[in-house]
């Protein structure tokens, strides 16, 4: 099979050559059209100069004693004159050229008898009879009266041949030319075929790394559209290698959430069994460990439901004060049992504004538990609602722990937990700010984090767009 190379090689010749030869027929044929009209015009402009010129002489000379002088100027007397000198002769530059070539002058009078015939092949008083050229009528300038007529012959024949033999000059001119064109062609369109298919090629081979586990990267050399193709290759190469990077540690964090359960249910199903542990107990801490499994495979359900955009939102005019001061009251055992003071800052006059109120209830307490628990024992948590001109934006400011600069653009990936959160052991799931994002994102909204370092909090904010 042929490659591309190859095919687009191939093509740019093809079409090259094809256009080279379209060029040379039509202008072959056009100009061997033009030429033809070119000859006409030419005998009838003679015919018509000459008989103005055999007029006047006809009138001075009151007859036809003196009809050779305008033959011999016009150039068109050849008596006695060889073939080979005629060539040489005539008297202007525009008119050499035509009078090269033999051109045959019969004069009649207004009888038809020949007065004249440069080429002696009718004697004088005969009878002309189907003489071919032009013919024009000369006058006697005196009276306005015809005395004759003048046929000019333009030798057809003659001037084809030097036609077509000038066509010929012009068709081995353009073939030579359309040849140097097909070979430059033909480089041209090897160095952009190769120019086109490297890139292609090391793509393939690049992809081909990467299903064998391989990390690849393709060389930058120019901004074109090749240019463009291997950058987002090469920013693909880094998504995928950071998603892997994501997976391991999901795999990690996801034995390690049902790990933790599980040894915990069958330690007190054990010590229930061997008489270690009350009922009530045991059955205390294995419902515990149940809803944190069933935690776990909730988040992991919500997120199913944004990637396959199956997130439906049942959108009605809720109040913002109002779910602000329900989640505050939530969340505040958690935040009690930390010691961790817990308030809310929402000015009663906020405008309603249409929410999922179920589903902002969640995004709102994803980051409410991160926010507790990344605060120290007598720390604080705020959240806070202020509006401007074209969003409402919530607040949930902490004292806490803070991120590092690394970790901030990746607190909103599945699964990522900050540095200080795992070594802590409070970063939960890792699952809380993507699932918040999705929310956020299907109000319209957005959701920002920022955090000036370690030790000293994080701002999380919840902006979403007001009615219109």
């Amino acid at each position: 099979m042929m490659s591309l190379r190859w095919r687009i090689m191939v093509s740019i010749v093809f079409v090259i050559l094809l256009t080279v030869f379209i060029t040379v027929g039509l202008g072959y044929y056009a100009t061997q059209s033009r030429l033809g009209v070119f000859v006409n015009e030419i005998g009838g402009d003679e015919a018509s100069r000459l008989a103005q010129n055999l007029s006047r002489e006809h009138t001075a000379a009151g007859g036809w004693e003196t009809v050779d002088r305008p033959l011999s100027e016009a150039g068109y007397l050849y008596d006695g004159v060889p073939l080979a000198e005629r060539h040489e002769e005539g008297e202007g530059e525009s008119r050499d050229r035509f009078h090269k070539d033999p051109v045959r002058v019969v004069i009649t009078g207004v009888d038809g008898r020949v007065v004249r015939d440069n080429l002696s092949q009718l004697l004088p008083g005969t009878i002309a009879r189907d003489l071919d050229g032009h013919r024009e009528t000369v006058f006697d300038l005196t009276t306005d009266q015809p005395v004759g007529h003048v046929y000019v012959d333009v030798n057809h024949e003659l001037l084809s041949a030097e036609s077509n033999g000038f066509l010929n000059t012009l068709l081995y001119i353009t073939a030579i030319g359309g040849a140097l064109t097909a070979g430059v062609a033909m480089l041209l369109a090897l160095w952009l075929s190769k120019r086109v298919t490297a890139p292609v090629t090391a793509l393939t081979e690049a992809t081909q790394a990467i299903v064998q586990g391989e990390t690849a990267r393709l060389p930058v050399t120019s901004s074109d559209e090749l240019g463009r193709m291997s950058a987002a290759f090469n920013r693909m190469t880094a998504a995928l290698e950071t998603q892997r990077g994501l997976r391991r540690r999901l795999i990690n964090d996801v034995s390690h959430e049902l790990n933790t359960p599980l040894t915990v249910i069958q330690l007190e199903a054990k010590g229930l069994r061997d008489g270690l542990q009350t009922p009530e107990s045991a059955s205390e801490h294995i419902v515990q460990e149940v809803d944190r499994l069933r935690g776990l495979v909730t988040d992991l359900d919500w997120l199913a439901e944004t990637d396959h955009g199956e997130l439906r939102l049942a959108l009605e005019a809720s109040s913002i004060h109002e779910l602000l001061t329900t989640e505050a009251e939530r969340w505040q055992p958690q935040s009690q049992s930390r010691q961790v003071e817990l308030s809310v800052e929402a000015p009663a006059g906020l405008p309603d504004v249409d929410i999922d109120r179920m589903r902002m209830s969640q995004a709102l307490g994803n980051v409410l538990s991160n926010a507790i628990h990344s605060a120290e024992a007598g720390g604080s948590v705020a959240v806070r609602a202020e509006l401007d001109a074209e969003a409402l934006a919530i607040s949930v400011i902490d004292d806490g722990v803070g991120i590092h600069a690394a970790d901030l653009p990746h607190v909103f990936e599945r699964f990522y937990r900050a540095g200080q959160s795992r070594s802590r052991g409070t970063g939960g799931k890792g699952l809380g700010l993507a699932i918040t994002r999705a929310i956020v994102e299907a109000h319209g909204g957005t959701v920002t984090v920022r955090s000036d370092g370690l030790g000293r909090g994080a701002v999380a904010t919840l902006r979403l767009p007001l009615k219109k």
